[in-house]
């Protein structure tokens, strides 16, 4: 066999797959993966960012961005959180819907004892990508779970607020010397508002304050 046709044959088999559809690719996602995933994108990611809880918000929970999502949390591949993460933050510098950059940005935990099982917190590699890109300083621990609560899928509005009731406290650091800076938060999901309520909440009880959240999808559809 030729030379040149066995290294073809080995590059082919030794380089990385794309965690969503097994192509062989050198990045984090394949092209045609990254196609399916823009499909997904908010013309106007501003669209909620109103009160109570601005949400700035990248694509919309379905398809092919719904997907990539569960595979990152639940298939064991974390490595698709920085794409994203990095697609956020490139559409918060174009679009950011406030003039001041001063931001600390904080991830929405998760319980421990889910973390780990799961091996790591999703929005905070989300969280670490998007700062990166849009150049914000970022605090892993500025919240902490410290109340395991049930999956919020099919439960009702009240349901969901008492689900997550004293769910959050302030993280250590933030108890010693709390930030003179605006909080940004951030998740991979945002559905009702319940979750980021209750870490608003327990900010505000420290007069931390808060200037809205990012998501990397939003379940509200994008008409």
């Amino acid at each position: 066999m030729p030379h040149a046709l066995i290294k073809e044959l080995l590059n082919l088999f030794l380089q990385p797959h794309c965690p969503l559809c097994q192509r062989s690719t050198s990045r984090h996602l394949c092209e045609y993966c990254e196609r399916q995933l823009q499909q997904c994108r908010i013309q106007d990611p501003q669209r909620f960012w109103q009160q109570p809880i601005p949400v700035f918000s990248w694509g919309v929970y379905g398809g092919a961005l719904k997907r990539a999502i569960a595979v990152m949390k639940y298939e064991n591949q974390p490595q698709i959180a920085k794409p994203l993460g990095q697609w956020l933050g490139e559409t918060w510098l174009l679009n950011s819907p406030i003039l001041h950059q001063n931001l600390i940005v904080v991830p929405i935990p998760l319980h421990p004892s889910k973390q780990k099982i799961r091996g790591y917190n999703q929005a905070a590699l989300i969280g670490q990508s998007f700062s990166q890109t849009a150049g914000l300083k970022f605090k892993l621990n500025g919240l902490e779970r410290v109340r395991e609560t049930k999956a919020q899928f099919g439960l009702s509005a009240s349901e969901r607020e008492k689900n997550l009731a004293a769910a959050f406290a302030v993280g250590q650091e933030f108890r010693r010397n709390p930030p003179t800076v605006p909080v940004l938060l951030v998740d991979d999901i945002y559905t009702t508002g319940a979750t980021v309520a209750a870490a608003v909440q327990t900010l505000r009880e420290w007069q931390i304050p808060i200037v809205g959240l990012v998501a990397l999808a939003t379940a509200i559809k994008n008409q």
